[in-house]
Protein backbone atom coordinates (compact mmCIF):
# COMPACT_ATOMS: atom_id res chain seq x y z
CA UNK A 1 0.00 0.00 0.00
CA UNK A 2 1.55 3.27 -0.95
CA UNK A 3 1.91 5.51 2.10
CA UNK A 4 -0.18 8.73 2.65
CA UNK A 5 1.88 11.68 2.74
CA UNK A 6 1.47 14.74 5.41
CA UNK A 7 0.78 17.66 3.95
CA UNK A 8 4.39 19.37 3.71
CA UNK A 9 3.44 22.69 3.05
CA UNK A 10 1.20 22.92 6.29
CA UNK A 11 2.36 25.38 8.61
CA UNK A 12 2.85 23.82 12.83
CA UNK A 13 0.07 25.17 15.08
CA UNK A 14 3.59 26.62 17.32
CA UNK A 15 4.79 28.93 14.01
CA UNK A 16 1.38 29.59 12.98
CA UNK A 17 0.80 31.37 16.60
CA UNK A 18 4.55 32.92 16.72
CA UNK A 19 3.75 34.22 13.49
CA UNK A 20 0.11 35.64 14.89
CA UNK A 21 2.07 37.14 17.58
CA UNK A 22 4.68 38.55 15.62
CA UNK A 23 1.98 40.17 13.22
CA UNK A 24 0.65 42.13 15.84
CA UNK A 25 3.59 44.32 16.38
CA UNK A 26 3.69 45.24 12.91
CA UNK A 27 1.05 47.73 11.63
CA UNK A 28 0.49 49.83 8.20
CA UNK A 29 2.50 52.62 7.82
CA UNK A 30 5.39 51.59 10.47
CA UNK A 31 9.13 51.71 9.75
CA UNK A 32 10.68 48.68 10.30
CA UNK A 33 14.56 47.95 10.46
CA UNK A 34 15.53 44.67 9.69
CA UNK A 35 19.45 43.32 10.40
CA UNK A 36 21.22 40.32 10.30
CA UNK A 37 24.60 39.04 11.56
CA UNK A 38 28.21 39.70 11.11
CA UNK A 39 28.97 39.12 7.87
CA UNK A 40 25.72 37.92 6.25
CA UNK A 41 25.15 35.05 4.02
CA UNK A 42 22.71 33.77 1.77
CA UNK A 43 20.24 32.89 4.66
CA UNK A 44 20.43 36.02 6.33
CA UNK A 45 20.57 38.03 3.03
CA UNK A 46 17.41 35.99 1.18
CA UNK A 47 15.39 36.13 4.51
CA UNK A 48 15.70 40.07 4.82
CA UNK A 49 15.21 41.02 1.00
CA UNK A 50 12.08 38.88 1.27
CA UNK A 51 10.46 40.32 4.11
CA UNK A 52 11.22 43.45 2.93
CA UNK A 53 9.30 42.86 0.35
CA UNK A 54 6.68 40.69 2.05
CA UNK A 55 5.92 43.50 4.61
CA UNK A 56 5.86 46.10 1.61
CA UNK A 57 2.37 44.40 0.74
CA UNK A 58 1.36 45.03 4.45
CA UNK A 59 1.88 49.04 3.85
CA UNK A 60 5.15 48.96 6.00
CA UNK A 61 8.24 49.72 5.15
CA UNK A 62 11.32 48.03 5.55
CA UNK A 63 15.01 49.40 5.39
CA UNK A 64 17.72 46.69 6.08
CA UNK A 65 20.41 47.84 8.38
CA UNK A 66 23.36 45.66 8.89
CA UNK A 67 26.34 45.60 10.70
CA UNK A 68 29.24 44.64 7.80
CA UNK A 69 28.64 45.76 4.10
CA UNK A 70 26.20 43.83 2.15
CA UNK A 71 28.06 40.81 0.32
CA UNK A 72 28.60 41.45 -3.05
CA UNK A 73 27.56 37.78 -4.75
CA UNK A 74 24.37 38.55 -3.13
CA UNK A 75 23.66 42.03 -4.15
CA UNK A 76 21.27 40.83 -7.71
CA UNK A 77 18.65 40.10 -4.34
CA UNK A 78 18.60 43.72 -3.69
CA UNK A 79 17.15 44.58 -7.87
CA UNK A 80 14.02 46.05 -7.49
CA UNK A 81 14.09 48.72 -4.67
CA UNK A 82 14.81 47.08 -1.88
CA UNK A 83 16.60 49.93 0.88
CA UNK A 84 19.92 48.70 1.85
CA UNK A 85 21.37 51.47 4.64
CA UNK A 86 23.96 49.37 6.06
CA UNK A 87 26.60 51.76 5.33
CA UNK A 88 25.18 54.37 7.91
CA UNK A 89 25.56 52.61 10.74
CA UNK A 90 23.37 52.69 13.63
CA UNK A 91 22.20 56.00 12.66
CA UNK A 92 19.77 54.09 10.26
CA UNK A 93 18.07 52.57 13.47
CA UNK A 94 16.88 56.26 14.40
CA UNK A 95 13.46 57.06 13.65
CA UNK A 96 12.10 53.31 13.22
CA UNK A 97 9.14 51.86 14.91
CA UNK A 98 10.24 47.92 15.26
CA UNK A 99 13.09 46.15 14.44
CA UNK A 100 13.36 42.59 13.56
CA UNK A 101 16.57 40.46 13.30
CA UNK A 102 16.72 37.53 11.10
CA UNK A 103 18.64 34.40 11.32
CA UNK A 104 20.12 35.03 14.45
CA UNK A 105 19.07 35.46 18.36
CA UNK A 106 21.76 36.44 20.24
CA UNK A 107 22.55 40.40 20.16
CA UNK A 108 26.47 39.98 20.23
CA UNK A 109 26.43 39.00 16.69
CA UNK A 110 24.80 42.60 15.88
CA UNK A 111 28.86 43.38 15.98
CA UNK A 112 28.67 47.50 16.26
CA UNK A 113 24.72 47.53 16.32
CA UNK A 114 24.56 45.40 19.08
CA UNK A 115 24.92 48.31 21.91
CA UNK A 116 22.28 50.57 19.62
CA UNK A 117 19.57 47.74 19.70
CA UNK A 118 20.49 47.15 23.24
CA UNK A 119 19.20 50.73 24.13
CA UNK A 120 16.20 50.58 21.38
CA UNK A 121 12.49 51.27 23.10
CA UNK A 122 10.74 49.93 20.06
CA UNK A 123 9.64 46.42 19.83
CA UNK A 124 12.48 44.34 18.98
CA UNK A 125 11.29 40.74 17.33
CA UNK A 126 13.53 38.04 16.12
CA UNK A 127 13.08 35.02 13.75
CA UNK A 128 15.50 32.61 13.54
CA UNK A 129 16.29 29.01 13.46
CA UNK A 130 19.17 28.78 15.71
CA UNK A 131 19.42 27.98 19.34
CA UNK A 132 18.20 30.31 21.86
CA UNK A 133 21.31 31.71 23.78
CA UNK A 134 21.52 33.85 27.18
CA UNK A 135 20.85 37.41 25.76
CA UNK A 136 18.28 36.97 22.66
CA UNK A 137 18.05 40.16 20.29
CA UNK A 138 14.64 40.55 20.76
CA UNK A 139 11.46 40.63 22.95
CA UNK A 140 9.43 39.08 20.77
CA UNK A 141 10.19 35.66 18.86
CA UNK A 142 9.64 33.34 15.72
CA UNK A 143 12.33 30.66 16.28
CA UNK A 144 12.32 26.86 15.65
CA UNK A 145 15.42 24.84 14.95
CA UNK A 146 13.61 22.05 13.11
CA UNK A 147 13.96 24.76 10.18
CA UNK A 148 16.07 24.08 7.42
CA UNK A 149 16.96 27.95 7.38
CA UNK A 150 15.53 30.94 8.37
CA UNK A 151 13.79 31.37 5.02
CA UNK A 152 11.74 28.11 5.39
CA UNK A 153 10.19 30.30 8.47
CA UNK A 154 9.66 33.48 6.43
CA UNK A 155 7.64 31.28 3.76
CA UNK A 156 5.58 30.47 6.67
CA UNK A 157 4.89 34.03 7.70
CA UNK A 158 4.26 35.32 3.87
CA UNK A 159 1.42 31.35 3.76
CA UNK A 160 -0.15 32.25 7.16
CA UNK A 161 -0.65 36.17 6.45
CA UNK A 162 -1.75 35.49 2.94
CA UNK A 163 1.07 37.34 1.08
CA UNK A 164 2.16 37.21 -2.47
CA UNK A 165 4.68 34.67 -3.37
CA UNK A 166 5.89 37.10 -6.14
CA UNK A 167 9.17 35.84 -8.22
CA UNK A 168 11.81 38.14 -6.55
CA UNK A 169 10.54 37.32 -3.33
CA UNK A 170 10.55 33.24 -4.24
CA UNK A 171 14.15 34.22 -5.77
CA UNK A 172 15.06 35.36 -2.33
CA UNK A 173 13.96 32.59 -0.11
CA UNK A 174 15.08 30.19 -2.86
CA UNK A 175 18.77 31.37 -2.40
CA UNK A 176 18.48 31.31 1.42
CA UNK A 177 17.30 27.65 1.19
CA UNK A 178 19.97 26.65 -0.99
CA UNK A 179 22.73 28.14 0.37
CA UNK A 180 22.05 27.09 4.01
CA UNK A 181 21.59 23.43 3.28
CA UNK A 182 24.47 23.45 1.38
CA UNK A 183 22.67 23.00 -2.23
CA UNK A 184 20.04 20.84 -0.69
CA UNK A 185 22.96 18.55 0.90
CA UNK A 186 23.44 18.72 4.76
CA UNK A 187 21.27 16.66 6.92
CA UNK A 188 18.97 19.74 7.70
CA UNK A 189 17.60 19.20 3.99
CA UNK A 190 14.22 17.97 5.20
CA UNK A 191 11.12 16.84 2.79
CA UNK A 192 9.55 20.14 3.65
CA UNK A 193 12.04 21.89 2.15
CA UNK A 194 12.24 20.30 -0.81
CA UNK A 195 7.81 20.68 -0.99
CA UNK A 196 8.85 24.54 -0.15
CA UNK A 197 11.78 24.56 -3.02
CA UNK A 198 9.44 23.19 -5.64
CA UNK A 199 6.41 25.98 -4.61
CA UNK A 200 9.31 28.72 -4.92
CA UNK A 201 10.34 27.32 -8.97
CA UNK A 202 6.83 27.37 -9.56
CA UNK A 203 6.87 30.67 -8.72
CA UNK A 204 9.52 31.57 -11.01
CA UNK A 205 12.85 30.61 -9.89
CA UNK A 206 15.42 29.66 -12.47
CA UNK A 207 17.45 27.02 -10.41
CA UNK A 208 20.25 26.62 -12.82
CA UNK A 209 20.87 30.59 -13.02
CA UNK A 210 20.77 30.25 -8.71
CA UNK A 211 23.76 28.10 -9.27
CA UNK A 212 25.56 30.12 -11.53
CA UNK A 213 25.18 33.04 -9.36
CA UNK A 214 25.89 31.47 -6.31
CA UNK A 215 28.32 28.78 -6.90
CA UNK A 216 29.71 29.23 -10.27
CA UNK A 217 31.21 32.60 -10.15
CA UNK A 218 33.73 33.01 -8.05
CA UNK A 219 36.84 35.39 -8.45
CA UNK A 220 40.01 33.63 -9.00
CA UNK A 221 41.27 34.73 -5.90
CA UNK A 222 39.23 32.90 -4.20
CA UNK A 223 40.80 29.47 -5.61
CA UNK A 224 43.82 30.74 -4.44
CA UNK A 225 42.67 31.35 -1.14
CA UNK A 226 41.18 27.89 -0.96
CA UNK A 227 44.29 26.59 -2.03
CA UNK A 228 46.19 28.44 0.84
CA UNK A 229 43.42 26.81 3.09
CA UNK A 230 44.52 22.90 2.09
CA UNK A 231 47.82 23.37 2.20
CA UNK A 232 47.51 24.07 5.90
CA UNK A 233 45.43 21.34 6.03
CA UNK A 234 46.14 18.92 9.31
CA UNK A 235 44.61 15.09 10.49
CA UNK A 236 44.44 13.36 13.54
CA UNK A 237 42.88 10.38 12.81
CA UNK A 238 42.70 9.17 16.09
CA UNK A 239 40.33 11.55 17.39
CA UNK A 240 38.81 12.07 13.81
CA UNK A 241 39.71 15.35 13.58
CA UNK A 242 40.06 17.68 10.69
CA UNK A 243 41.59 21.31 10.57
CA UNK A 244 42.71 24.18 8.17
CA UNK A 245 43.79 27.70 9.06
CA UNK A 246 44.39 31.46 7.25
CA UNK A 247 46.31 33.92 8.45
CA UNK A 248 45.55 37.51 9.22
CA UNK A 249 45.43 39.42 5.98
CA UNK A 250 44.86 36.71 3.10
CA UNK A 251 41.44 38.89 2.05
CA UNK A 252 43.42 41.47 1.05
CA UNK A 253 46.13 39.45 -0.42
CA UNK A 254 44.08 38.09 -3.00
CA UNK A 255 41.75 41.05 -3.43
CA UNK A 256 38.71 39.00 -1.96
CA UNK A 257 35.98 39.52 0.51
CA UNK A 258 34.63 37.96 3.80
CA UNK A 259 32.01 36.09 1.46
CA UNK A 260 34.56 34.40 -0.57
CA UNK A 261 35.29 32.14 2.30
CA UNK A 262 32.18 30.43 2.95
CA UNK A 263 32.09 26.99 2.06
CA UNK A 264 35.84 26.41 2.78
CA UNK A 265 35.19 24.72 6.23
CA UNK A 266 33.23 22.21 4.12
CA UNK A 267 36.23 21.05 3.25
CA UNK A 268 38.15 19.76 5.78
CA UNK A 269 34.82 17.96 6.85
CA UNK A 270 35.45 15.82 3.52
CA UNK A 271 38.60 14.15 4.50
CA UNK A 272 37.16 10.32 5.30
CA UNK A 273 36.80 9.92 9.19
CA UNK A 274 36.18 13.10 10.35
CA UNK A 275 34.15 13.57 12.87
CA UNK A 276 34.67 17.26 13.65
CA UNK A 277 36.17 19.64 11.09
CA UNK A 278 37.45 23.04 12.62
CA UNK A 279 38.29 26.06 10.21
CA UNK A 280 41.10 28.70 12.20
CA UNK A 281 40.80 32.24 10.51
CA UNK A 282 43.18 34.97 12.05
CA UNK A 283 41.14 38.48 12.26
CA UNK A 284 44.42 39.90 13.43
CA UNK A 285 44.15 42.12 16.13
CA UNK A 286 44.21 39.39 18.56
CA UNK A 287 41.02 37.93 17.39
CA UNK A 288 40.72 34.14 15.75
CA UNK A 289 37.48 33.05 14.48
CA UNK A 290 36.92 29.42 14.57
CA UNK A 291 34.53 27.47 12.64
CA UNK A 292 33.24 24.34 13.67
CA UNK A 293 31.32 21.38 11.15
CA UNK A 294 30.24 17.70 12.17
CA UNK A 295 29.43 14.58 10.10
CA UNK A 296 26.56 14.12 12.68
CA UNK A 297 28.02 12.46 15.84
CA UNK A 298 29.65 15.13 17.42
CA UNK A 299 27.42 18.26 18.78
CA UNK A 300 29.60 21.39 17.55
CA UNK A 301 27.07 23.78 19.30
CA UNK A 302 28.23 22.21 22.42
CA UNK A 303 31.48 22.22 21.78
CA UNK A 304 31.50 26.25 20.46
CA UNK A 305 29.64 27.29 23.53
CA UNK A 306 33.04 26.31 25.82
CA UNK A 307 34.72 29.26 23.77
CA UNK A 308 31.31 31.83 23.61
CA UNK A 309 30.10 30.59 20.65
CA UNK A 310 27.39 28.91 19.39
CA UNK A 311 25.10 27.89 16.17
CA UNK A 312 23.94 24.38 15.38
CA UNK A 313 24.15 21.18 15.87
CA UNK A 314 26.46 20.39 13.00
CA UNK A 315 27.94 23.76 12.14
CA UNK A 316 28.94 26.44 14.70
CA UNK A 317 31.45 28.83 15.26
CA UNK A 318 32.99 31.13 18.20
CA UNK A 319 34.88 34.21 18.14
CA UNK A 320 38.33 33.34 20.08
CA UNK A 321 41.14 35.93 21.67
CA UNK A 322 44.54 35.14 21.01
CA UNK A 323 47.43 34.26 18.36
CA UNK A 324 46.72 32.00 15.59
CA UNK A 325 49.09 29.81 17.11
CA UNK A 326 47.58 29.34 20.55
CA UNK A 327 44.15 29.54 19.45
CA UNK A 328 45.11 25.97 17.43
CA UNK A 329 46.53 24.28 20.16
CA UNK A 330 44.26 25.15 22.67
CA UNK A 331 40.75 24.61 20.89
CA UNK A 332 42.36 21.47 19.29
CA UNK A 333 43.55 20.24 22.43
CA UNK A 334 39.65 20.50 23.76
CA UNK A 335 37.98 18.93 20.55
CA UNK A 336 40.53 15.89 21.22
CA UNK A 337 39.04 15.49 24.69
CA UNK A 338 35.63 16.31 23.67
CA UNK A 339 34.88 14.10 20.60
CA UNK A 340 36.38 11.53 22.96
CA UNK A 341 33.67 11.55 25.46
Amino acid sequence: MTPVLPDLLAVPDSRRHAIERLSAALAPGMTVALSTHINSDGDGCGSETALARLLGQRGIHARIVNPTPWPGMFAFLLEGGVDECSAQGAAALKGIDALIVLDINDVKRLGVLADAVRALTVPRLVIDHHVITDEPAGDVSFTDAKACATGELIFDFARVLDLELTPLIARSLYVAMLTDTGGFRFSNTSPRCHAIAGQLLAAGVNPEEMYRRIYASVPVGRLLLLRDALDSLEVDAEHGLSWIALPAGVLERYDVRSEDLDGIAEHPRSVAGTRMAIFFRDLGHGQVKVSFRSTGSVDVNRFARRFGGGGHARAAGALIKGTLDDVKHRVVDQAREFVGE
